[in-house]
Parts: C-alpha cells; sequence; structure tokens
C-alpha cells in the first residue's frame, strides 16, 4: 500500500503541469449502439461511467452512475450509486460495488445489465431506453424510468482527447429527453414524470489527473437547449463539449473558454459567481450562477468500506465533492448544473 500512495503521489505531482489538449478527429456526428457500449479496458487506471440526471416534475432529483473503476488496494469494481434529493423532503443515497465481470453487454439489443432486476440500461439511448435501478442498503432504493421522447445525441468526431498522455471519451446520448416511471425509498413509492440528461464517459487514469474541475449543466427545455461536461486541465485548459440546440438544429459546441465572473476559470477551486461558456463555430456564450448550490455530495459516499474510502481519497488527492444547483440561464431557460471537484 505504501508503494501505491507513492506512485499515486507522483502521478498528481506530474498532474499539475501543464499539458496539450487534442480535440477529437473527424465532424461531427450522431452517436451509435456502438459508442453506448463499454470500451476497451486498456489501462490498470481505466474508468468508464454512464451517468443520469432527472429531474422531476414534482421537485425530486435523481443521480445515477454506473461506472467500472479502479479503487487502489481493492482492484478493478463496477460501481452502482443513485442519490435522491427532495425525495419528501429528505436526501438518500446509495453506492454498491460489485465484481467486473457482473456487467454484461449485449450489443445485439444495445442493452447492458450489471444484473437482471436490479441494475439495466435496456436499449439504445433514446426514445425507449430503460433505467432500472433497485438495491437495498440502509433502506430500500427503486428507480424505474423510460424515455417517452429525446434529443438526438451528438459527438465530436471519435469523441476522444489527448489530455497529455492520457486519454478521455466523452458521449452525450441523450442531452434532453422526457421521462416516465417510479421512483421509492423503503415503502414510499412516487409516479414521476420529468425531463433527463444522459452521457457517458472514460479515461485511462484516475478523473483527476485529467481534470481539475468538471462543469455538467442541462437546460431543463428542448430548446434553446445546452446540455453537455466540460472540465479543465490543471492549468485551465477546457476539454469535452456540449450539445446546442435551437430551432430545430442541433449541433456540437467545443468550448474555447470558461469565465467565473470576469476572469478567466481555471478550476482550481469552486467557482464564486456566474460561470461563463464560450464556444467555437458560433454557438452562442452559455452564463449560468453556479455559486450557490442546493446540494452538496461527497464521492466517498459512493464508496464501500473504510479502506476503500481512504485510498480513493488517496488516489484523488482529497475528497471528491458534487456540488449541483439550479440557475436561470442567460438562454431564458433553468439551467441543472453540477461541479465536481477536489474540496478547496
Amino acid at each position: 500500500m505504501f508503494a501505491t500512495i507513492i506512485v499515486l503521489a507522483g502521478l498528481l505531482a506530474s498532474s499539475a503541469l501543464a499539458v496539450d489538449v487534442v480535440p477529437p478527429k473527424g465532424a461531427e456526428r450522431a452517436l451509435t449502439a456502438g459508442d453506448f457500449m463499454p470500451h476497451a479496458n486498456t489501462t490498470k487506471e481505466f474508468n468508464e461511467t454512464w451517468s443520469y440526471q432527472f429531474v422531476f416534475d414534482n421537485g425530486t432529483r435523481a443521480f445515477i452512475n454506473f461506472s467500472t473503476l479502479y479503487i487502489p488496494g481493492s482492484g478493478k469494481k463496477l460501481g452502482c450509486d443513485l442519490g435522491f434529493w427532495n425525495f419528501k423532503g429528505k436526501t438518500h443515497t446509495v453506492g454498491r460495488q460489485y465484481p467486473p465481470e457482473r456487467m454484461q453487454a449485449d450489443k445485439a439489443k444495445s442493452t447492458i445489465i450489471i444484473k437482471s432486476g436490479e441494475y439495466i440500461l435496456g436499449n439504445k439511448p433514446g426514445k425507449g431506453h430503460r433505467v432500472l435501478f433497485s438495491t437495498e442498503k440502509d433502506g430500500k432504493f427503486f428507480l424505474d424510468v423510460t424515455f417517452e421522447s429525446a434529443v438526438q445525441g451528438k459527438v465530436p468526431g471519435d469523441g476522444v482527447w489527448a489530455i497529455g498522455k492520457q486519454k478521455f471519451g466523452q458521449y452525450i446520448h441523450i442531452p434532453y429527453g422526457r421521462v416516465s416511471g417510479k421512483i421509492a425509498y423503503n415503502d414510499d413509492t412516487l409516479s414521476v414524470k420529468g425531463y433527463a440528461y444522459m452521457d457517458q464517459t472514460w479515461q485511462t487514469a484516475q478523473a483527476t489527473e485529467t481534470a481539475s474541475r468538471t462543469v455538467n449543466f442541462s437546460t431543463n427545455a428542448r430548446e434553446p437547449l445546452y446540455a453537455g461536461r466540460v472540465s479543465l486541465t490543471e492549468d485551465g485548459k477546457p476539454f469535452g463539449y456540449a450539445v446546442y440546440n435551437n430551432a430545430g438544429a442541433t449541433k456540437v459546441a467545443l468550448p474555447t473558454q470558461v469565465k467565473d465572473g470576469d476572469s478567466g476559470y481555471s478550476g482550481k477551486k469552486f467557482p464564486k459567481g456566474s460561470l461563463t461558456f464560450n464556444f467555437g463555430d458560433n454557438v452562442p456564450a452559455l452564463s449560468f450562477a453556479a455559486n450557490k448550490p442546493l446540494q452538496k455530495a461527497s464521492l466517498l459516499d459512493k464508496v464501500d468500506g473504510w479502506f476503500a474510502k481512504k485510498a480513493m481519497k488517496i488516489a484523488a488527492g482529497g475528497e471528491v465533492l458534487f456540488y449541483r444547483g439550479r440557475s436561470d440561464g442567460n438562454n431564458g431557460k433553468k439551467i441543472d448544473w453540477a461541479v465536481t471537484g477536489v474540496k478547496d
């Protein structure tokens, strides 16, 4: 374990150096079932996450991540986590880890199953895509929702950025979609409708080795729509992308600069004011206040066991927090956002 800590310390120190950011190769395109399937596990610390944000009309929100991840000292794991915010006025979270061989990907059916009847990502992302999460740990957690409609997801070229020596892949499968279904905590079951955002990312190293901070945002309406995930390297270079939809036209929006108030945002700390994202290809800038979160959550809530929590904190260079909120965007719509990074 001591040797692992020394190696991780060296990696984290080297990540503070300036790195080159090389964008994906190829023209923007629609996403395919092949993009949705698990990608090649090419390194020891390779990790991949399928993320969902559900904003229901009753005021409840649900955040789900299905992940393949590397936990120092424990090795490769499958992670499944769910957070309910404002479920009858309360917050409930759960995280579970399983052996990686439990993940079964069926490309012919465009479906990923971690365990039938418990964790299912069913059908190609889009209309008819189903998400099932069912587990019991310090309470009974249940979510079963289906997309009734969805804006077409897009990706720039192959969707792979080079961040120094590391690789990062990102695919916005559903920038906006209407959903319906049921959610439950213990014996309380609610029928829900609302909207959702879904994307998928993978990287060849721990997330904090490539990004100092990540901002995820989605608009609560089909248009004018901004939805995406933008990260910043240790020296403030943006990477990742968003999908912009307006007047029936959907396009990829690549960030050129991120600002916190009037200053360039380096991502070294959580934002203090309004974030502004400038994009290329004549996509209008997006601005929204990101300094008043509705919720603060920790990555450690999703990790089982004291030893694993300690090892994950060391690997990340500190405790990784999620600040989540809702603000008025300059596009005239509500922006639901999350800022993720190591605690200031």
